[in-house]
C-alpha cells in the first residue's frame, strides 16, 4: 500500500513540473522571454498543480502497480525495476503527448517522454527505499 501512496504524491508532482516546462520550451516562450520569466513558471506551476493531481494520479497509479507486479518477479533487481517502470512511463507520455503540436523531431520525443520517465523513476526508487519489505530485498 505504501507503493502506492508513494506513486500517488510524488509521480503528479514531478510530471506536472516537466510537462509544464516541456510545453514552455517546446512553445519558445521561455527563450522570447528571457530566464528571467522563471518566477512566473514556478508560480503557473504552483497554480496549477491541483490539475496535475486531477489527471496524474490515474497514470501514476498504474505505473505503481506495474512496479508492484515487477516486485514479485524475484529475478529483476531493483535496479532494473526501476529502469524498466522508467521506460514503460517514457513510453507512454511520448505515445500520449508526443505527436501534439507543429514541432515533430528529437528534442520534442525525448522531453515528452522524459514527463513519464522522470516520475517514473523518482517514485520506483522511493518505493525502493521505503516500501519494499527490506528483509525480502536482503534475502534475494
Amino acid at each position: 500500500m505504501k507503493r502506492y501512496v508513494i506513486f500517488a504524491l510524488v509521480g503528479p508532482f514531478f510530471g506536472g513540473f516537466w510537462l509544464l516546462l516541456t510545453t514552455t520550451l517546446m512553445s519558445g516562450y521561455l527563450h522570447q522571454a528571457g530566464y528571467a520569466e522563471v518566477g512566473k513558471l514556478i508560480a503557473v506551476f504552483f497554480k496549477s498543480l491541483q490539475f496535475s493531481y486531477l489527471f496524474g494520479i490515474l497514470p501514476s497509479l498504474m505505473l505503481g502497480a506495474v512496479d508492484d507486479i515487477l516486485w514479485h518477479v524475484k529475478r529483476i533487481r531493483p535496479a532494473l525495476r526501476v529502469l524498466l517502470v522508467g521506460l514503460i512511463g517514457f513510453v507512454a507520455a511520448e505515445l500520449m503527448y508526443g505527436s501534439r503540436g507543429p514541432d515533430s523531431g528529437l528534442l520534442q520525443f525525448i522531453m515528452y517522454g522524459l514527463v513519464g520517465f522522470i516520475p517514473a523513476t523518482i517514485s520506483s526508487a522511493l518505493a525502493y527505499k521505503f516500501a519494499d519489505d527490506q528483509e525480502a530485498v536482503a534475502s534475494a
